[in-house]
């Protein structure tokens, strides 16, 4: 039985996919154990083809692993029990653009099983959250990539999930478009709710993650918590100091894959 402070606690997940004619199997995953703990925010990086997708796909129940186990709330990914208690938000949010923001929110809360004066507080409530109750009557297709970003995390929302999931909320997002989402995520975290994202987008994220882990090439190369993983030696002044962790994760491990193959 998963412990009661772990939200997501996973073990030796193998991931491998067939490909091309002849379905030569490429492995996106080798062997990773990752957990998240209830309350925490955490932040999942690595490079394009590091496996974060992967991973966030076995976390929701779309893919299953080779091998390996998997717990998510407690109970087995994609279980409708489980589904329920969380909220995602797609990299690419593609709503079908008709829709106002209100219209979208109350459609996923009613799938979330809400209805009447509760859906329509709840749908008031994270519209204000996101900052889109001006624009709440506006359909999604004339909304900035920001904006339909804020429109993706409204959704997510509405049910009151316990795990929210979030696939690049930063990317395509201006400076000023990824303050806001920053400033949303906080207000999550204060509220005690439990937050995994993955970005490529580093810097904004130091004031707001808990700890962080690092995939490269379908390997944990790191999970720390942020505090312990920016006291390195080396940083450079007026850049963002979790960025340059990150990139001294990766430099490390690539020198010693050199090595260890000289």
């Amino acid at each position: 039985m998963i412990p009661a402070t772990e939200v997501v606690e996973a073990r030796g997940l193998i991931k491998d996919y067939a490909t091309g004619l002849t379905a030569q199997k490429v492995r996106a995953l080798h062997g990773v154990d990752f957990h998240v703990r209830r309350g925490e925010v955490v932040a999942l990086l690595g490079p394009n083809g590091s496996g974060k997708s992967t991973l966030i796909k076995i976390l929701l129940g779309l893919v299953r692993p080779t091998s390996g186990s998997c717990s998510v709330l407690g109970g087995k990914p994609g279980d409708i029990g489980v589904r329920a208690r969380l909220g995602y938000v797609p990299d690419t949010p593609d709503f079908p653009g008709y829709l106002t923001a209100r219209e979208l929110v109350e459609f996923h809360g009613q799938l979330c099983g809400l209805s009447g004066e509760k859906l329509r507080q709840r749908a008031a409530a994270v519209l204000e959250l996101v900052g889109l109750t001006a624009a709440a009557s506006r359909p999604v297709a004339g909304y900035s990539r920001g904006m339909r970003q804020r429109a993706g995390l409204a959704q997510a929302l509405v049910h009151e999930p316990e795990f929210l999931v979030m696939d690049e909320p930063l990317a395509g997002v201006d400076p000023h478009g990824a303050e806001e989402i920053v400033r949303i995520i906080d207000a999550i975290r204060r509220d005690r709710r439990t937050v995994l994202i993955t970005s490529h987008l580093i810097g904004p994220l130091e004031t707001v993650c808990d700890r962080v882990a690092i995939l490269a090439a379908g390997r944990k190369l790191c999970d720390e918590p942020v505090s312990r993983l920016m006291l390195g030696d080396g940083f450079t002044p007026n850049r963002s100091v979790l960025e340059q962790a990150y990139c001294r994760v990766l430099d490390e491990a690539a020198r010693k894959e050199v090595v260890e193959k000289s």
